[in-house]
């Protein structure tokens, strides 16, 4: 079902429209639409992405050589002769027009212009440089999503050396899990955060943190829930303080190679530590170009929002808009205070064009029912994005009938892997319901079945009864810029081998289950590693969820196949509104509810309740963690869990014997 169509205003006003047409002209070819354009991206790869820095006005030197040579795919590099300097394009806009918009959840409000931006990127980088950070070397936060956090971020980028970064909420095994692989010289924390009418301080947490990281030469005290910075014992200085022993200079920026480290970032640690995932400047910032210029259309002087954390990659896409000259919104703490009203008072006042969140977040209003078209204006709105998990129907029903009729939602997916999206949308083309947009430009997804061989659905995503064998794992067959140039400390490449190589050779495999549509959108049956398979047929989780999450008096879920008389049996927890139990009646109506929106084989055989549904700290459900409990398997890392204490409730139910 089509819900939304673009205007033809819309279609040509659009970057990707004047990209078209810049290649209609110079490869005399007839483009007319953003489909064309991506089978042209993935025939002419190489082109693409030499046009694609040319139109998304890279700063440097591009160098003869699009690509080298490899005999394997990951060990492909992009512009292997070019040279550039990450930060230098988040910091061209010297004005005193607004960069930064930020707001927290104890009400703190406050903007910061282009040119405050780059005084303090020119001062903190002083202050780097006189404790001796250069280039390779890493630096790391622990902050809210607050202008601080960009400001040493980009000074760190703008001198060669490695951002990577936490949330605040991290608790101190999960710092050291993560930073005490890397081994940063300086580290950014905060005295405290606030979070759904709270306050949290850190700094015990982080004085234990900087006494067993011996790496850490300096540690910065960011000021933002109190005015207490002490770390104990631990030495450390203030964020105003470092800035007030500097004058802001003009700053020399240094061109690296295109392939030069820039962020790492940690993958989610729920089967052991977590993986040191490091990206290259050049990477991320082209395809991050490419994704807010020519998929989301992010205009410059255009307001981009995002509600994410430091601990999660959309932070690093988010703050990618100022080098796309948009003003990012930047917010921390809960989204829902004032009954989810908080992000749409945002909307409005700061008058934010392109407003990002969780999918998890739009089910939750739907939940509650709350109507955002009834008390908001919301004029300035034309995209809303969603990630984190698929987008169900009735998701995309409730931004249509609840939120805005006239707007373009793209819901988007990609990974830490990648610190962007394989697939996700443009304003040119139509949405349909439960649909991902597009595949990205330049990448060449595709589903491949258990043989290697691409499947196609003959079906749309409106007809539940697809054949199983339409869908398949979402591979990319063509190396792209903004793969991971290795894992840290990981000897030979295994683990990155590993990690997306060992499925099918030569290809990259993402680990999701999806289905390409005849619209050439997709849709996402969940996780491969987590697949069910009862009966040998297998069954995306995510084709549960989007039925669980019709049944009003649930709030969240979780599925799993569990080994039960030596075949795989489908076992949903549910976590219920406060105060409802699961009845005979609610298990009756979850049931009838898959059976008639999927397939017999998608009924659970068991249903359960619990009190919470253990996430990682970015908000995903861990299956696999709860898979293992349920088999009395040990669960390496619970440090990556935001509550961890909640697996407790899978463990020994009799119910399962």
């Amino acid at each position: 079902m089509q819900l939304w169509s673009p205007s033809a205003e819309t279609i040509d006003a659009a970057q990707s429209t004047q990209f078209i047409k810049a290649i209609n002209k110079k490869y005399e070819v007839n483009i007319t639409d953003f489909h064309q354009l991506y089978d042209w991206s993935i025939r002419n790869d190489l082109d693409f992405w030499s046009e694609c820095w040319d139109f998304c006005g890279v700063i440097g030197d591009k160098g003869g050589r699009v690509i080298s040579d490899a005999d394997a795919f990951y060990h492909r590099r992009f512009f292997p002769d070019g040279r550039l300097n990450f930060a230098e394009h988040f910091l061209q806009n010297r004005s005193e027009d607004i960069a930064i918009i930020f707001r927290g959840e104890d009400q703190v409000e406050k903007t910061m212009t282009f040119a405050t931006l780059y005084r303090q990127v020119a001062q903190l980088r002083q202050f780097l440089i006189a404790q001796g950070v250069g280039k390779g070397d890493c630096v790391a936060g622990v902050l809210p999503n607050m202008p601080e956090t960009v400001v040493a971020m980009l000074a760190t980028t703008s001198l060669g050396a490695i951002w990577s970064s936490c949330s605040p909420d991290f608790g101190e095994q999960g710092l050291l899990d993560r930073f005490g692989q890397i081994a940063p010289k300086v580290l950014f924390v905060v005295n405290g955060y606030y979070y759904n009418g709270k306050s949290f301080d850190c700094r015990e947490k982080f004085a234990a943190v900087v006494a067993a990281l011996p790496s850490v030469k300096q540690t910065v005290v960011v000021e933002y829930a109190g005015d207490n910075t002490a770390l104990g014992g631990a030495r450390y200085l203030t964020f105003a303080s470092a800035l007030a022993e500097y004058q802001a200079d003009t700053i020399e920026f240094e061109r690296f190679s295109f392939n030069h480290p820039v962020y790492i970032l940690f993958s989610s640690g729920t089967t052991g530590k977590p993986k040191c995932i490091v990206h290259c400047a050049g990477g991320v910032l082209l395809q991050h170009l490419k994704e807010l210029k020519l998929h989301a259309d992010v205009k410059s002087g255009e307001r981009l929002f995002y509600f994410t954390t430091c601990g999660w990659m959309m932070w690093n896409w988010l703050v990618s808009g100022l080098a796309a000259g948009a003003t990012l919104c930047l917010y921390d703490g809960s989204p829902f205070i004032d009954q989810g009203k908080v992000l749409f008072d945002y909307i409005d006042k700061a008058n934010i064009n392109h407003f990002g969140v969780s999918a998890k977040y739009i089910d939750a209003l739907n939940k509650i029912d709350f109507s955002p078209e009834d008390h908001y204006h919301l004029g300035s709105l034309r995209s809303i994005l969603s990630t984190g998990s698929p987008l169900s129907g009735h998701s995309f029903d409730y931004v249509y009938d609840k939120i805005k009729t006239e707007v373009c939602l793209s819901s988007i997916s990609g990974g830490t892997d990648i610190v962007s999206c394989f697939v996700l949308g443009s304003p040119t083309l139509p949405v349909y319901r439960g649909e991902i947009q597009t595949r990205g430009l330049g990448l060449a997804v595709d589903a491949f079945d258990d043989a290697g061989h691409p499947v196609r659905s003959a079906n749309n995503a409106d007809n539940a009864s697809n054949a199983d064998n339409a869908k398949g794992e979402l591979v990319c067959k063509k190396p792209f810029p903004c793969m991971p140039i290795r894992f840290w400390q990981d000897v030979g490449d295994e683990k990155y081998h590993e990690a997306y190589f060992s499925r099918f050779n030569g290809v990259w495999c993402h680990g999701d289950f999806v289905e390409i549509t005849v619209h050439h959108g997709l849709v996402f049956h969940g996780r491969s590693d987590s697949i069910l398979n009862p009966g040998g047929v297998r069954i995306g989780t995510a084709e549960i969820y989007r039925q669980v999450e019709k049944v009003a008096n649930v709030v969240d879920s979780v599925v799993i196949g569990q080994q039960y008389e030596d075949d795989i049996r489908v076992v949903l927890f549910v976590q219920l509104c406060d105060g409802e139990k699961l009845s005979d009646a609610l298990i009756n109506e979850i049931k009838q509810t898959i059976r008639q929106n999927t397939t017999p084989r998608h009924v659970p055989a068991v249903i359960l309740q619990v009190d919470a549904i253990p996430k990682t700290k970015s908000g995903k459900v861990v299956e696999i963690a709860v898979r293992d409990v349920v088999h009395g398997q040990p669960i390496n890392n619970l440090t990556a869990l935001a509550n961890p204490e909640a697996l407790d409730a899978f463990k020994n139910r009799p119910e399962l014997a």
